[in-house]
């Protein structure tokens, strides 16, 4: 799994630091953000995050644990479990009510604990506070499988003609949001992909957006929160320009960003939490490898 973060696709590895901070009862508490006020009713949230980024999870946790503490009881919506993977989740749910890592073992059994595409020691805390208020847990994201159709087939490879509709994809897309959305991937894949292969990309990530946009918005009747990466989050070119105007009207997005983020990726969103940088590798030293593009 690759991870957008505005011209940067991390790959989400298995990570070597503690997460003890993260985890444990010692952890310190992240400052209280004015626009908590709104995570009420019937409001949708989503929220960003670079993929390894421990801090970016452990602030956004003590945000929904206040907001739960307050009284609200949004959906919780993940990108990290694929869509068709629901019903795994909610058997697992009747068998053991209390158990997030029996959640995870049915719904992302490939994934596993600490390998593959997440790292499910950032996620389970998200799932655990699910089943603790017992609110609507919820698969959202369109399977990696599923996304290469649409890539290298189209919508109708996946969706048939009533889904595509339902789902917003027989419209066309505006002119500016096709740049956009082509220019963040290649931008995303350090200007290594050959051009040609930017529209078909684009149509994936439309896709995924769109489906997300769908499960948010089919459980948001008492508020829903999307846990997500920063790109799919972007009111501009993410989830939200696929929801209903009447939902978009109570959504916020906010952006988790690190320190060295450019100032004008902040207007992608309503509201932008910086933190400090996670340590990774140079993302594009794979990239620098192959034979430049033509």
């Amino acid at each position: 799994m690759l991870n957008a973060v505005f011209g940067k696709w991390w790959p989400v590895a298995a990570l070597g630091f503690a997460l003890a901070i993260f985890l444990g009862g010692c952890a310190v508490s992240s400052p209280r953000h004015d626009w908590e006020d709104r995570l009420r009713g019937d409001t949708i949230v989503l929220l960003g995050e670079i993929h390894d980024n421990a801090e970016h999870h452990r602030q956004r946790l003590q945000v929904l644990q206040r907001a739960f503490a307050a009284g609200w009881r949004p959906a919780i919506v993940m990108e990290q479990f694929d869509r068709e993977r629901q019903a795994d989740i909610d058997r697992a749910r009747r068998e053991k009510p209390r158990d997030a890592q029996h959640v995870i073992s049915l719904a992302a059994p490939s994934k596993g604990i600490q390998g593959g595409n997440w790292n499910w020691d950032f996620y389970r805390p998200f799932v655990e506070l699910a089943l603790e208020y017992e609110v609507p847990l919820i698969a959202a994201n369109l399977s990696n499988a599923d996304a290469s159709k649409v890539v290298r087939e189209g919508y109708s490879a996946v969706f048939d003609a009533d889904s595509i509709a339902v789902l917003g994809l027989n419209a066309a897309i505006p002119p500016e949001l096709k740049s956009a959305q082509e220019r963040e991937i290649d931008i995303g894949h350090c200007n290594a992909l050959p051009q040609s292969t930017l529209p078909a990309m684009a149509r994936g990530q439309f896709a995924r957006d769109a489906v997300m946009a769908s499960n948010l918005g089919k459980h948001a009747s008492h508020g829903a929160v999307l846990i997500a990466g920063n790109g799919h989050v972007r009111r501009d070119i993410g989830a939200p320009r696929w929801l209903s105007p009447e939902q978009r009207l109570r959504t916020l997005t906010v952006g988790y960003l690190e320190v060295d983020a450019l100032p004008a990726q902040e207007a992608s969103f309503d509201v932008v939490v910086r933190t400090a940088a996670a340590e990774r590798p140079d993302p594009c030293i794979e990239f620098r490898k192959r034979p430049k593009r033509p």
